[in-house]
């Protein structure tokens, strides 16, 4: 049996998994701490991220469209930035999602005990591990058919919200004591309220909404007709950023006026409880919490996947390549979500605190690998100057450029608050280790 993943992704999985990608729980959850902070320009935060999202994605799907024979963009980073790069990248990627995993599973317990509130958090999760493992042993397309349906709620959902609020606004409903129209926009201090450092203070909240959104770049190794599936998924995501974020923002701020948006629930629960549906905190809590195992689900696949890339490449441990009789990477699998039982171990002893550092851990590592990859496909260009492309990055160089120091000043926005600074020191401990390692492990190849 040969040692390959299995092309068993359809058209429609890549289709839904880069849905899935683009909306995050930082969307449901999160857009309301965002919109306090930057007022309506949240919409233009939004937009301007959403932008260079789509042009990493380019680069992104450039480089993986120059050789489909990758199982995803980690092999990339080998090929034009050398060993050390990958081994330091491959296992940023994979802390990524595993970090990713923890926040999203510290907050499924959250949400589930809405319901059940005698069920400890630890227990949930644990729960959550074992049935999110046993589901990807199966097959990449149990993988597949489960974040379509993850993805399919979430979309219903923001549909749901953008649909009601159009409504509201061609009839000038009454929603809790405020009359729903455009002027809500700028009747409250316009749409710049907080000023530009209000906009600039919402860019990492945003950038943690979109956290996730490359992983389509992981389904080449699986997909049917990667040549075909991938440009399509990556050519609508403008329309995607356009429709979640912009249009749900847009319609939320049309609704109520931005300075009465709650931050300590869902604006998306406020919204519908305003307008008399009593099921409403608890619809949304089931999507939010659908949202969460969704990322979970992802990070299983992703970090699996990684290390089976990694450990062909000989930066991981050999056992990580073992696949399946299912064409699943059995040994990867298993390792990685064996290292999620430790967020239940955190839950068990510690208070749920833990997920600002953790989900700040995840921002910070894939702002860095996105830099990196875009980075990367410039080094490709560079390389293959005179190779025919069928997905150019558009106005390349200087969107890759303008993209890599967009990044980098949203890091510079998380160094100066205290919540991410801790975010930013382990991420950066994390970097120099595996600077050391990949050294370590290169001297003892080469005395091998």
């Amino acid at each position: 049996m040969k040692n390959e993943l299995s092309r068993a992704l359809t058209h429609r999985h890549v289709q839904m998994i880069a849905i899935g990608g683009a909306i995050g729980t930082g969307l449901f959850l999160g857009s309301g701490s965002a919109i306090q902070k930057a007022g309506p320009a949240i919409i233009l935060a939004y937009l301007i991220a959403g932008i260079f999202c789509f042009l990493m994605m380019r680069a992104i799907g450039e480089l993986i469209l120059s050789d489909t024979s990758k199982a995803s963009f980690i092999e990339f980073v080998r090929q034009y930035l050398g060993e050390k790069w990958e081994f330091v990248v491959g296992w940023t990627y994979w802390l990524c999602w595993e970090s990713l995993a923890m926040a999203d599973l510290t907050a499924s317990g959250i949400y589930i005990r809405y319901w059940f509130p005698n069920i400890p958090q630890w227990l949930t999760a644990l729960a959550i591990i074992l049935i999110l493992l046993a589901f990807n042993l199966l097959s990449v397309g149990v993988f597949g058919e489960l974040e379509a349906w993850f993805s399919s709620i979430k979309v219903l959902a923001i549909m749901a919200l953008i649909a009601t609020g159009l409504i509201l606004l061609l009839t000038s409903a009454n929603v809790g004591g405020h009359q729903v129209q455009l002027s809500n926009l700028v009747d409250y201090g316009g749409l710049f309220p907080k000023g530009f450092s209000g906009l600039l203070a919402a860019f990492p909240m945003v950038i943690f909404a979109f956290t996730g959104i490359e992983m389509v770049g992981l389904t080449s190794g699986e997909t049917a007709d990667p040549k075909k599936d991938l440009p399509r998924a990556i050519n609508t995501l403008p329309m995607r950023i356009g429709l979640f974020y912009v249009g749900s923002m847009f319609v939320l701020m049309c609704i109520y006026p931005w300075n009465e948006i709650a931050t300590t629930s869902s604006p998306f629960v406020q919204v519908f409880s305003g307008i008399g549906i009593k099921m409403a905190a608890a619809v949304i809590n089931f999507v939010v919490l659908t949202a969460a195992l969704s990322a979970c689900n992802s990070a299983i696949f992703s970090t699996s996947r990684t290390l089976f890339v990694l450990a062909n490449s000989g930066q991981a441990p050999k056992k990580m390549a073992k696949i399946s009789n299912r064409s699943v990477p059995v040994g990867s699998l298993v390792f990685s979500s064996s290292v999620l039982f430790i967020i239940v171990i955190l839950n068990y002893i510690l208070p749920s605190s833990i997920f600002e550092i953790i989900s700040g851990v995840a921002t910070v590592s894939f702002i860095f690998v996105w830099i990196i990859l875009v980075w990367c496909h410039y080094k490709y260009r560079q390389q293959n100057k005179t190779a025919k492309s069928i997905f150019p990055m558009p106005l390349y160089p200087w969107t890759n450029f303008l993209t890599i120091i967009f990044f980098v000043i949203v890091l510079g926005l998380l160094a100066t608050s205290k919540s991410t600074l801790i975010s930013i020191i382990f991420a950066l401990i994390w970097f120099s280790l595996l600077f050391i390692l990949s050294g370590k492990l290169k001297t003892t190849k080469e005395n091998n």
